[in-house]
């Protein structure tokens, strides 16, 4: 391995670095009020030292640095774009909302550790199709498997119940 390709790389790597920053810091290398993003500007960098340590070592001196500068940006400049493009769409990409605690009123669950008269034991719910165990009271004794509702939601971590009846 040669001096340049060994440069190449150290130049490919702060592209990883520049990456790390962008998944730590967000926006912290951000140009041109988000023209030139700091997602793109690693991606622009690591594609061009890769490339040309790449180049650089498949074709030796028989290029020279020029050729393989050139050549290196060529490949760079695509990765780039399309990384851009592709952390613009995650970015802006729609998710469901965030439950709350209203959200928990009338659920349905069952009864993970028997709840005491008085006392706290446990429930198991389903929200938005996850599974989540929740602190619960109710006003009478419930045995561990029983079947319950959500009557009311003291806090985004503990409920009251009461058993659903049999049919």
């Amino acid at each position: 391995m040669g001096t340049a390709t060994l440069i190449f790389l150290i130049i490919g790597a702060l592209g990883i670095v520049i990456a790390a920053v962008a998944v730590l810091g967000g926006d912290l290398l951000d140009l041109g009020d988000g023209f030139v993003s700091t997602e793109l500007l690693a991606s622009l960098v690591g594609g061009f030292g890769f490339s040309a340590a790449v180049v650089n070592e498949l074709t030796g001196d028989a290029l020279g640095i020029a050729a393989v500068v050139f050549i290196a940006i060529v490949a760079a400049i695509p990765l780039a774009l399309l990384a851009s493009y592709l952390v613009k769409r995650m970015s802006n990409m729609r998710t469901d909302a965030t439950p709350t605690r209203a959200d928990l009123v009338g659920t349905r669950g069952v009864v993970v550790t028997p709840i005491p008269a008085g006392g706290f034991g446990e429930v198991r719910v389903r929200i938005g199709g996850q599974p989540v165990k929740l602190s619960a009271r109710a006003e009478r004794p419930v045995p561990l498997g029983t079947k319950v509702v959500v009557t009311s939601a003291v806090s985004d971590t503990s409920v009251i119940v009461q058993e659903v009846p049999e049919q």
